[in-house]
């Protein structure tokens, strides 16, 4: 057990310290040597653990998604709550910038990191698309949604509002954000063959959560 717990911290270590090198130095720039070194550990305990840099930061990213999924399957499961409900509050579970550390947000978007940031988008899109679905298939099947490509309307969804409302690749004025949201929600009112209106003014009440 205690063996377990030695090799959990020694790994959490090497994350956590890359993590912060990656904030700093940027993706990059910043060498295995260097996480090395700020740790104070050998290259073989390193590869011990992770076969490459950008495998630790396929660890990073996937600390960030595991924040997100855990809440909406949480929010995905409220009982009592009608499946619109719940899709809106998936899709304000996305919204974790408060909980990241800002200079690596910063870093993800530059054009040299391009990478993390193709990785993260791929990550929450791949894993956020299945709970998307089961509520989905809950409204299709109580009648209050009528998708007919549940997977597909979600994956194009996930992918098309990560990207276009993130201020890091799109820096547009509030008021063109702001219609570019109610563009994605009128688009989503069509993937499920609901009326607009009543999604857009869901989704406000929501968002301002």
């Amino acid at each position: 057990m205690r063996k377990v717990k030695e090799h959990d911290e020694r790994k959490n270590e090497i994350i956590d310290t890359a993590q912060k090198l990656f904030s700093t130095k940027g993706y990059g720039q910043c060498s295995v040597n260097e996480i090395l070194t700020e740790i104070g550990i050998a290259k073989g305990t390193f590869y011990h653990y992770f076969k490459s840099k950008e495998e630790v930061l396929d660890a990073i990213i996937e600390r960030t998604t595991e924040i997100i999924i855990s809440r909406a399957e949480a929010a995905a499961t409220v009982k009592n709550l009608s499946p619109l409900d719940k899709l809106m509050q998936i899709f304000v579970a996305i919204r974790i910038e408060n909980e990241m550390d800002s200079t690596l947000l910063e870093e993800m978007h530059k054009a040299e990191n391009a990478l993390m940031h193709q990785k993260s988008l791929r990550s929450v899109v791949t894993q956020l698309t299945p709970i998307l679905v089961k509520v989905i298939d809950e409204g299709n099947k109580t009648g209050i949604f009528h998708a007919e490509f549940p997977k597909e309307y979600m994956q194009i969804f996930l992918a098309s509002a990560l990207t276009l409302l993130d201020e890091g690749i799109f820096q547009i004025e509030p008021t063109q954000q702001q219609l570019m949201f109610q563009a994605l929600i009128t688009l989503l009112s069509k993937m499920l063959n609901i009326e607009s209106n009543l999604l857009l003014e869901k989704a406000a009440l929501y968002w301002q959560q």
